[in-house]
């Protein structure tokens, strides 16, 4: 029946003058046909669209038989598949190159979800074939193929491990091949408009090809954690990425041009947001990453460039890439950072930089990685590169760096270990020949002033202020050691009365409020145990302070209370022998 119907709509058309076929025409032609190629009748099928007497009716309604045709392909149904791929070999040859255009994406972007990697790859070729058809004016429609491409590949899972990437498990891989495959006459004809000298960066193909590699360069380059050689020898995803540059590359964008981007563009030019447009800071943070932690491309990166300057290049990615919560986007940032730090001497950065806003908050970024990263090894890289920063700086950087993060961090552990390196940097000051103005004197007492406090005074939550407070005893207590009272370098003994007041005494007030409570909750929480029967599983509360513990049972309370008891004794002990070292100087 639809074969007939195919048929007699195909004849009467033949007598059609000048190809004006109505309305109920193409309806027909286009419902026929799909049921006799989905009826298995394909062989018919195409011994009619191939007959030179339907030329004509074919080059103007043969795009609408796309949709059955891609169905059976993508069954891989044995006896139709010569057929169907035959026809459509013979549509793309003589039908309408801006109808296929769009017949062809239309079919790319409704792919199911399972059918994305086959419909892609089957597609590919004939949509190539027809953009080249287009000459001169296909620009706009390589884009909107590109990005109708680029938008369905984003959708496809990466491969997390090595074996996933080796078996190609999503697709994604194949998918990255085949597109350097389709692009690659297009790349050819903007190089070739590149040796003829023409006004190259106006012309709109090499636009959409640029467009093309940032948007490779976040969706899905940004996405997948790229594999070194000695861990898989070859891989289609580093493969894709090389390929990526070396396009941006041979096109006229230069690589180093594009990595200062993000910090010179900051001057007023004209066209800001379209460059901002033009050039996302999510795909210049990739090829920063690509660059200098992969290494590919490398080659076309001069090596001339002050490490100091790629690192102001580069702190905008890494403040973009560490603000994330996606794993891989902090993992690249942590390596972008390392990589970037590793190329600059120990104690170079000027305090200059601090005045731009990517050096103070990549490290509250840093921080919050270090504290919130659900990931054990992240948190551990996180520090490292944490400590790493702060090598880097000079002395004054280091000294304003730390006060900066003192007022800011808001959390004991940070703060505890900005301490540890304020100490550091004093013991290095305190060594003959190594004596510098802001770790001693001065520049010293405003610093220690803010680190040898309470904020809160004696209601300090000391538990939740441990590693800071910790660490403010053991920085005093190895000031009034090492610093001897008649050289009194660092000028804490004339402040000492200062800090009396501002730290020891309300910690003392504050330790013995402390220690009263946990004793009467120890107390009563023993009392509770005893009256209870054994064979009772009792889940009760504590509370200590404003706040109440969660339910537990008598054992674990006793476990938490009596913990808290030896830190307060821990803390005491240490301040008890501030108090013996000052008082045994008859200050205190």
């Amino acid at each position: 029946m639809a074969l007939e119907q195919f048929t007699d709509v195909v004849q009467r058309c033949q007598a059609v003058q000048n190809e004006n076929f109505s309305p109920a025409d193409f309806d027909l032609f286009q419902t026929s046909g799909k049921n006799c190629i989905e009826q298995g009748d394909s062989a018919q099928v195409l011994s009619i669209v191939i007959d030179e007497k339907n030329k004509n009716i074919v080059q103007c309604m043969g795009w609408n038989l796309l949709e059955p045709l891609v169905k059976v392909l993508l069954k891989k149904e044995d006896k139709n598949l010569p057929h169907c791929h035959a026809i459509l070999t013979h549509l793309i040859e003589i039908c309408s190159p801006k109808e296929l255009l769009v017949g062809l994406l239309e079919q790319i972007e409704e792919a199911e979800s399972d059918f994305i990697v086959e419909t892609i790859v089957l597609l590919l070729k004939p949509l190539q074939t027809v953009l080249l058809k287009l000459g001169k004016k296909k620009a706009s429609s390589v884009g909107m193929a590109l990005s109708t491409l680029l938008g369905q590949v984003a959708q496809l899972p990466v491969p997390l491990s090595k074996e996933q990437e080796e078996d190609d498990v999503f697709g994604l891989c194949r998918c990255c091949s085949e597109l350097l495959v389709f692009i690659r006459p297009f790349v050819e004809e903007v190089k070739e408009n590149i040796k003829q000298h023409r006004n190259f960066r106006d012309n709109e193909l090499r636009g959409e090809i640029l467009k093309f590699c940032m948007k490779s360069l976040s969706e899905p380059l940004l996405e997948v954690q790229l594999k070194d050689p000695d861990t898989l020898e070859k891989s289609p995803l580093r493969d894709f990425a090389t390929e990526i540059l070396v396009i941006l590359s041979s096109i006229g964008e230069s690589l180093p041009d594009l990595v200062s981007h993000n910090l010179l563009r900051k001057r007023d030019v004209p066209g800001f947001l379209e460059e901002e447009a033009r050039y996302p800071k999510e795909s210049l943070a990739s090829l920063a990453h690509l660059l200098f932690v992969k290494h590919i491309a490398i080659d076309f990166f001069p090596a001339v460039l002050s490490p100091i300057f790629l690192l102001q290049c580069n702190m905008d990615y890494v403040e973009l890439l560490l603000s994330r919560t996606e794993e891989s986007w902090i993992q690249k940032g942590l390596e972008l950072y390392e990589k970037t730090l590793v190329r600059v001497e120990d104690g170079s950065l000027p305090v200059d930089l601090l005045d731009l806003k990517t050096f103070l908050s990549v490290p509250q970024n840093l921080v919050k990685v270090m504290i919130l990263c659900p990931v054990q090894n992240m948190r551990t890289k996180g520090l490292s590169v944490f400590q790493l920063s702060i090598d880097k700086f000079n002395i004054e950087a280091k000294y304003k760096f730390f006060r900066c993060l003192l007022k800011t961090s808001e959390h004991a552990g940070v703060e505890g270990y900005i301490i540890k390196n304020i100490k550091n940097q004093i013991d290095f000051a305190l060594k003959p020949g190594k004596e510098n103005e802001w770790f001693l004197g001065k520049h010293l007492l405003p610093l220690l002033h803010q680190v040898l406090c309470l904020p809160q005074g004696p209601e300090t939550d000391l538990l939740h202020s441990l590693d800071r407070i910790m660490e403010s005893l053991n920085l005093l207590r190895y000031l009034l050691i090492r610093d001897k009272e008649w050289e009194n370098q660092t000028g804490i003994w004339g402040e000492l009365y200062k800090i009396e007041d501002n730290f020891l005494k309300p910690l003392r007030t504050g330790l013995n409020m402390s220690k009263a409570h946990y004793e009467a909750e120890l107390k009563s929480t023993k009392e509770n145990k005893s009256s209870r029967t054994e064979s009772k599983s009792v889940s009760c509360t504590v509370s200590v302070g404003n706040e109440r513990l969660p339910n537990m049972t008598p054992e674990m309370q006793l476990q938490v209370l009596q913990s808290a008891l030896f830190t307060f004794d821990l803390m005491e002990s240490v301040l008890a022998r501030i108090e013996e070292i000052a008082e045994a100087r008859g200050r205190v």
